[in-house]
């Protein structure tokens, strides 16, 4: 499969491209800053652009069986960067006849996380779960066989392929999930039938 990732040089991209590239897809990793992706693979393009950039992003987009999101922000202030990349890459999706797409949300989008834990992070992160409300809808509303992942709190660790998932909220209890698990599940979402128009919440 040919897998074009947004936001391949943050932490869970990077676990996208490591986990596609040794499963033996093709990867086209779209980024910023290429250096900042230090990954060498013979199956890895890196393509150097700006998810702000419409043209760009649709003309990456072209030749692609899949997208990966796994876009972040810079900051915890008001922000339209993620629905506004979303908007274009579904435009390049719509363009190249690329119909299946997993992005990476966070817990929280749907004011869906219990408790005092969930009021603060709904306080603290408004602004960044208000924008990734915004793709997620551009996303449902596309006509695009569309996956959302909404990790709880992200952290570095090992793969254990050992989370729960919860549809209708976020698994009970639970309160983190390392990157490297968040890919394996956006991975699976794009080449696997088991997840589409599926909202998934993610956690340990």
């Amino acid at each position: 499969m040919n897998i074009i990732v947004f936001g391949a040089s943050g932490g869970t991209g990077r676990e996208v491209v490591k986990l596609a590239l040794e499963e033996g897809h093709r990867v086209t990793a779209f980024v910023r800053t290429p250096s900042k992706l230090t990954i060498q693979h013979p199956l890895l393009q890196r393509v150097e652009g700006n998810g702000l950039d419409r043209e760009r992003v649709i003309e990456a987009i072209k030749g692609h069986d899949a997208v990966i999101s796994a876009l972040g922000t810079d900051g915890l202030k008001k922000t339209t960067a993620l629905s506004e990349i979303t908007s274009h890459i579904l435009a390049g999706m719509k363009e190249h006849d690329v119909s299946r797409i997993a992005y990476t949300a966070s817990a929280g989008i749907d004011n869906e996380i219990p408790g005092f834990t969930g009021f603060m992070a709904t306080k603290i992160l408004k602004n960044v779960l208000a924008d990734h409300k915004r793709a997620v809808d551009l996303l449902k509303e596309s006509g695009t066989e569309w996956t959302i992942a909404r990790p709880l709190r992200l952290e570095d660790g090992t793969r254990t392929g050992g989370y729960r998932m919860e549809a209708s909220g976020v698994p009970q209890g639970g309160k983190s999930i390392s990157r490297s698990d968040v890919a394996h599940f956006l991975l699976n979402s794009v080449t696997k039938q088991d997840y589409i128009f599926r909202s998934v919440g993610l956690a340990y």
